[in-house]
């Protein structure tokens, strides 16, 4: 079978019976590190992820999803119809020696096929069973459907984005998959602890407005001390200022001066003083208080100069400071090659594909900079049935 990448969860099998985001996310978590990951996906139109852009064109003449590659390195792949007994069948082989099993169907779709928890746990005791969806498997919403836009929404993010008097504003990453993703990451990695305690696994129930209400952190306190309900803001922090971007004589950079002290340095780098004895700028909540004079102070004299040149005198005073970064530039970032946060992996179809890498860097092991490709759809079918002792 094919090799899995060493890591802490190496020995553990794990079947992702997901799409599209939240949970193949969670799947490539587990696989980047180090549990062997097979995607049991619909026959003839497998994963939804497949079919959404951006689309590469492959060596002969057709495309592939950049999108489905990048989420689903390092998997294998089987297409099983679930609703088919024979399919089912092998669909239980594999569940007799699973870890752990992802979906992310809505609310009680298991159920109706016959795989709920109270299924799960009576047949495998030791499996911990992981689900995430739109709105969890209880209260009035469970049986929605859900995407990220539905979560973004519907969990306030979206009433947090954006400048004053704008439309409302997604969030430019799928944060209401990946939220959920890495919730239930952490999830798994819990009822796995748990389960060396107790031999006995358990269900994990994600759902993906739960995390972004999860992730209001300062906007849920601010609405209880006081009251009001927080709106969009751009790109500046509700309590603390400087903490924004602002516009150099090029481009713009961001400075996020956390304390007094450090906005004492940024005046100084500034060569206006003045503005750390200005009784609208002397303290932090007097900061916040008058951020658009502050602002229009700052921008008087950042104007002056290109970036470059502000950060490196920035940086040189410890005032937190970075340029304004595109997706290209992020690619090239020395800091971000150096940490490996861009892998390759060669597809056999298209050829090297550079995609972000793995954030969690574990001492005991190696974080290659390559990766195994994503897989095609039943890509494995043959290998896993002989593996496991069921007739192709």
């Amino acid at each position: 079978m094919t090799d899995t990448p060493s890591g802490p969860f190496s020995g553990l099998l794990v079947l992702d019976l997901t799409r599209v985001l939240a949970g193949p996310y969670s799947a490539l978590m587990l696989a980047e590190l180090g549990a062997r990951v097979i995607k049991i996906e619909p026959p003839h139109s497998g994963d939804d992820a497949r079919h959404i852009g951006p689309f590469v064109p492959t060596h002969d003449g057709n495309q592939k999803s950049g999108y489905f590659m990048s989420i689903n390195r390092g998997k294998e792949s089987i297409a099983l119809d679930l609703k088919a007994p024979a399919d089912r069948a092998i669909f239980e082989a594999l569940l007799t020696r699973a870890d752990v099993l992802i979906e992310n169907y809505r609310g009680g779709t298991m159920e109706k096929l016959g795989y709920g928890w109270d299924m799960l746990k009576a047949r495998y005791p030791r499996l911990i069973y992981a689900a995430v969806s739109g709105f969890g498997h209880s209260g009035p919403y469970a049986t929605r459907p859900a995407y990220d836009m539905v979560v973004q929404a519907m969990g306030g993010i979206m009433s947090l984005t954006g400048h004053p008097g704008s439309p409302p504003t997604r969030v430019g990453s799928s944060v209401g998959d990946l939220a959920a993703g890495l919730f239930a990451t952490i999830g798994i990695a819990t009822a796995l602890y748990d389960r060396n305690r107790t031999g006995q696994g358990m269900m994990v129930d994600v759902a993906m407005l739960d995390c972004q209400v999860a992730l209001l952190e300062n906007a849920i306190a601010r609405y209880v001390a006081n009251g009001q309900t927080p709106g969009p803001l751009g790109n500046r922090h509700p309590s603390i200022a400087p903490f924004a971007c602002f516009a150099a004589k090029d481009k713009y950079l961001a400075i996020a001066a956390g304390n007094d002290g450090l906005f004492t340095r940024v005046a100084r780098v500034l060569e206006r003083e003045d503005m750390a004895r200005d009784p609208r700028f002397a303290t932090n909540g007097a900061r916040v208080r008058h951020v658009e004079a502050l602002t229009e102070e700052m921008e008087q004299t950042l104007r002056k100069r290109p970036a470059r040149e502000w950060l490196a005198l920035l940086e040189a005073e410890g005032v937190p400071c970075a340029p304004l970064n595109t997706v290209a530039d992020v690619m090239v970032d020395p800091q971000v090659l150096s940490r490996n946060m861009i892998v390759t992996a060669q597809d056999p179809d298209v050829g090297p594909w550079r995609m972000q890498g793995n954030p969690i860097k574990l001492s005991a092991y190696d974080d290659p900079p390559t990766r195994r490709p994503a897989p095609d759809l039943d890509g494995q079918r043959a290998a896993i049935l002989k593996e496991f002792g069921l007739d192709s």
